[in-house]
């Protein structure tokens, strides 16, 4: 018997609005509305759209009473890449939790509050990820943050249309930075290429604050729109660009490497592979035509020899032609002139750009 999947507080919301549902790292997840992926990554390009990521996993590093920061701090130093100890109060920064060949457990990001450190998790390892920080010997409390839910608001209206909503002032907010207030905890991230704000409530006080923006007309969006949209942004998914045979150096983040703030998990493997050279690098592909690329398509050069591979590909609803993200295999000049992307055995034309194909105009 198939195990049963798990859903979010917004579960019959979802339905009422007419979601398609599907199975999604062990959740029940919309992944479009009767609007559509195209007409939900619009809206968010332009306006505003509202996600679900109650399947997110939440873990809470609880600092020792009188301890001040330093053993909830030794934990996350000793176990992510970036430096932890560079977080003021209500800051959060992106990392990875690397095993000890350097390979990518899970990204993450990491937040600090006052009493405690908090770690969000991709639904799919958030239990690995939970067992790896207790694995660390540490008198440090680590546990999953079970009583919450989360919502994230993005475009270039979300702050203004957050704002209105639920009555709270967010305009001087910083990047990457949260606020605490009427129960809720407002954080200035996302996971699509444009500005917004994500939302850590009570479960149940989810659907409540899901009525109220569904009220402001802001557009509900599924996982389609969100994949295309962190597509085009350059941004890795887990199990697509991120997985254990892969480094945050050859996914494109050596600023969330801090070799400067001691050992930590993976370390001197990344070391080695920063001094002797990437054997893989991330690259965006834009390509002719209308073949969609998917995870796995080989990248050819003229001569047919192998370049390396699609890790996620797209129609572009932004750029209306198909996307890819994909590996080179290093050393492989990025100014290459001219790809093929093997799809149903048919050789697709190309070419190679950054992997960030869209960036947002601040």
């Amino acid at each position: 018997m198939s195990e049963q999947l798990k859903r979010t507080p917004l579960y019959q919301k979802h339905l009422a609005l007419g979601a398609k549902m599907v199975p999604f790292a062990g959740w029940e997840m919309p992944v479009s509305y009767p609007s559509g992926i195209i007409a939900e990554h619009t809206a968010v390009r332009n306006s505003v759209g509202v996600f679900d990521i109650g399947h997110m996993g939440l873990i809470k590093v609880q600092v020792a009473r009188g301890k001040g920061q330093e053993e909830g701090l030794d934990l996350i130093q000793k176990l992510t890449t970036n430096d932890a100890s560079k977080l003021a109060v209500n800051q959060c920064q992106y990392s990875v939790l690397c095993n000890e060949n350097g390979g990518a457990l899970d990204d993450l990001l990491v937040y600090r509050f006052a009493d405690h450190y908090m770690i969000i998790a991709n639904a799919s390892n958030a239990d690995k990820v939970l067992a790896r920080l207790r694995s660390f010997p540490s008198a440090t409390k680590v546990s999953p943050w079970e009583d919450h839910a989360m919502l994230s608001i993005q475009g270039p209206q979300a702050v203004r249309l957050v704002e209105k909503a639920l009555a709270v002032s967010l305009s001087n907010l910083k990047r990457n930075h949260t606020l605490e207030e009427k129960n809720l905890i407002f954080s200035r991230t996302g996971y699509t290429g444009e500005d917004g704000i994500e939302l850590i409530i009570d479960k149940i006080e989810a659907p409540k604050i899901w009525d109220l923006f569904i009220e402001a007309k802001i557009q509900p969006c599924g996982l389609g729109a969100r994949d295309t949209l962190r597509l085009e942004a350059g941004l890795p998914l887990y199990g697509h660009e991120y997985d254990e045979e892969t480094t945050p150096l050859e996914a494109g983040y050596p600023w969330a490497v801090k070799f400067d703030k001691g050992d930590f998990s993976g370390r001197a493997a990344l070391l080695k592979e920063k001094e002797g050279g990437l054997k893989k690098q991330l690259v965006g592909i834009e390509l002719e035509g209308r073949a969609i690329p998917r995870q796995g398509n080989s990248i050819l050069d003229i001569r047919n020899s192998i370049l390396g591979v699609v890790t996620s590909g797209t129609f572009s609803p932004t750029f209306k032609k198909p996307v890819a993200l994909a590996y080179l295999l290093a050393p492989c000049p990025l100014s290459l002139a001219s790809v093929f992307v093997e799809i149903r055995g048919e050789r697709v034309p190309g070419r190679v750009v950054d992997k960030s194909l869209y960036k947002r105009v601040k």
